[in-house]
């Protein structure tokens, strides 16, 4: 989906991501006792990855919390949730000084991809960094380091998949004579400017997102959705929302609960299921061998014999499709109660292949 990268930035609008704010003086403490993450954590500088979940520990969305201004803060969710999960926030509101609503309407969100050298700020960022620009936009760094190279071939035996940049490379692909460069990819917020919007939701329009030069090569939402996907970053949807509990969808291995912090709804369960409980069932990267069409909270079977649940798919050029999908750590692994009797749409298994993931599961 994604040919090789010159120096320069490359950007999409993803129109399907919306915003939920909470602003007021109890911004922080407020959501403190909401999400599985730190919320202290948050800063200027810095944005959170954290669950919403419901008493059962199961994730009613995943946000990406950041920092708007003085004790405004916005949260990044699917935009066919944003007004859900301000509704359900706004259920415990009580009497804290905060106000919740769903701002997906005045915020644009791009995904932009910036190639770079270690020492330019934008490539050298840590994922989860934050900053503002000069414009007043938001830049949120969802993954670093790796290649700027994707291609929408097969993958083989010996692809290289580099740690943390969501991209996968086909070195026989890449000309010899060039580096692979490293990159970072950025969520990017700018306020929309009243009478300013251009018609319509086209998000192949070019957008002004700042980065050095341009490139005639297009991003989609789709290449977006793909790299998110081989960075084992998880979805969560109308169509999954309350499917999963927290570690099925990794959010501990994401840097996205806080285990030494105080209670939070659906933290009872979440806990246990660390402290004293394996997690039989985690979310794992596949593609199938053969063209398939595949939708969040679709359900099946493996060849292996593992049932699975769909939490993010994307459908390559050649039809196949890459997915991460929440199934049995191993093929002799027991199920438990939540593994529900799957089967693709003809009753047939579903001939995928196991891709890696650019961090380790727990054995």
């Amino acid at each position: 989906m994604l040919k090789p990268v010159e120096n320069a930035a490359r950007r999409t609008r993803l129109v399907d991501t919306g915003a939920v704010r909470v602003q007021g003086a109890d911004a922080v403490k407020f959501l403190q006792g909401q999400v599985s993450n730190d919320v202290t954590r948050l800063t200027a500088d810095r944005s959170v990855l954290a669950g919403l979940h419901n008493a059962q520990g199961r994730a009613i969305a995943v946000l990406r919390l950041v920092l708007a201004g003085p004790d405004e803060i916005l949260a990044l969710v699917p935009r066919e949730l944003a007004a859900a999960v301000a509704a359900r926030l706004g259920k415990f509101v009580l009497r804290s000084k905060v106000k919740i609503s769903d701002a997906s309407a005045e915020w644009n969100v791009s995904g932009v991809i910036q190639p770079g050298s270690p020492a330019d700020a934008l490539a050298a960022a840590s994922a989860g960094a934050a900053r503002t620009d000069e414009d007043g936009r938001i830049w949120i760094c969802v993954a670093t380091g790796g290649d700027a190279l994707r291609a929408d071939a097969p993958p083989r035996p010996d692809d290289a998949l580099r740690a943390d940049s969501g991209l996968r490379a086909h070195p026989a692909q890449a000309p010899a004579s060039r580096a692979l460069a490293p990159m970072s990819r950025w969520l990017v917020l700018a306020k929309v400017a009243p009478l300013a919007e251009p018609s319509g939701d086209d998000p192949s329009a070019a957008l002004p997102v700042g980065g050095p030069g341009s490139s005639s090569i297009p991003l989609t939402p789709d290449d977006w959705l793909a790299a998110d996907i081989a960075a084992g970053l998880p979805h969560v949807y109308a169509a999954t929302s309350e499917a999963f509990v927290a570690q099925m969808l990794n959010l501990d291995l994401l840097d996205g609960i806080a285990f030494d912090k105080g209670c939070y709804t659906g933290q009872e369960v979440i806990a246990r299921a660390h402290y004293r409980g394996k997690v039989k069932r985690r979310m794992q990267r596949f593609r199938t061998r053969e063209p398939a069409k595949l939708n969040p909270n679709d359900s099946g079977t493996l060849a292996d014999g593992r049932t699975f649940k769909v939490v993010a798919a994307v459908q390559l050029s050649d039809g196949t499709s890459e997915f991460l999908a929440v199934a049995p750590m191993t093929p002799s692994a027991t199920i438990d109660d939540d593994a529900q009797a799957a089967h693709t749409t003809d009753g047939a298994p579903l001939n995928a292949e196991q891709l890696a993931l650019p961090y380790p599961l727990p054995t």
